[in-house]
């Protein structure tokens, strides 16, 4: 592996084939949870890959059951009442979403199991989305106790409609890889014996396509979701606010213990 790469230690990286670069989410103990120095390298590895020549593609996946859980509570924990926290997380968070649009490469998704939070963020703008049939997307941050920020305003109503968005992300519901590909919220929905496969021919068609081509391709469409800049600025910036208030405690501890939660049923706005 080349040295460009190294300091990301917290994922790892191989050469499925020539100029395709696969990236692995690597804590299947956990899920393949987001803990704070893993949210920031895979903030700060698109600008490398970006500016890397020796590769035409990008394959993200997860180690063992799962895609990515999302940021873990420790994370999340530390965070809460926390403007410092809270403010560097939302840096992080909101140069996440535009290096991935930035990124000159094409990027693949194989979504092999559980996919939310930090690790949905890549999963759906990922310039072609797989999913294997036991996918499980779920947006849960009203569930949470905070307002769907990450990803979800500036890509779900142009991947399926604003009323599947509202319907998912404001109950939380989770998407199976089969209801996922219906609605349109990724590419494809395949056997899960077949996608890492799927996902690897993809890759290699586009590495050895029309480089120019194809980037132009994807910088072009990809000025659908900056011109939504403010759309989701704003919910990044409600989303952390919400780190500032008691329904975030409520949810944590909610998770913590396996139970429902109990949100205060009045709000002032």
């Amino acid at each position: 592996m080349s040295d460009r790469y190294a300091k990301y230690h917290k994922m790892k990286f191989d050469y499925p084939a020539d100029r395709v670069l696969r990236i692995t989410f690597d804590r299947p103990e956990t899920f393949n949870s987001v803990d704070s120095e893993m949210h920031t390298q895979m903030t700060d590895m698109w600008i490398d890959i970006d500016r890397d020549p020796d590769i035409n593609a990008v394959i993200v996946t997860g180690a063992g059951k799962a895609f990515s859980a999302g940021g873990d509570f420790s994370l999340i924990e530390k965070m809460i009442g926390d403007s410092h926290e809270i403010m560097k997380t939302w840096k992080e968070a909101k140069d996440l979403v535009y290096n991935i649009i930035n990124c000159n490469k094409p990027i693949i998704s194989a979504i092999n199991g559980p996919a939310a939070g930090a690790g949905l963020v890549v999963a759906l703008l990922a310039d072609i989305s797989i999913a294997g049939k036991k996918a499980k997307i779920v947006d849960g941050h009203p569930r949470l106790g905070v307002a769907a920020g990450d990803v979800a305003a500036i890509i779900w109503p142009l991947l399926t409609s604003m009323a599947k968005a509202k319907y998912y992300l404001m109950t939380c519901k989770p998407v199976s890889g089969e209801e996922a590909e219906r609605i349109g919220l990724v590419s494809m929905c395949v056997e899960d014996e077949e996608l890492q496969q799927i996902a690897l021919d993809t890759a290699t068609e586009l590495s050895n396509g029309s480089q120019s081509a194809i980037r132009w391709t994807k910088y072009s469409l990809n000025n659908w979701l900056r011109q939504a800049g403010p759309i989701f600025d704003a919910s990044t910036a409600l989303e952390m606010l919400g780190f500032m208030g008691e329904d975030v405690k409520e949810g944590v501890l909610s998770h913590r213990e396996k139970r429902a939660p109990n949100f205060r049923k009045d709000c002032p706005i």
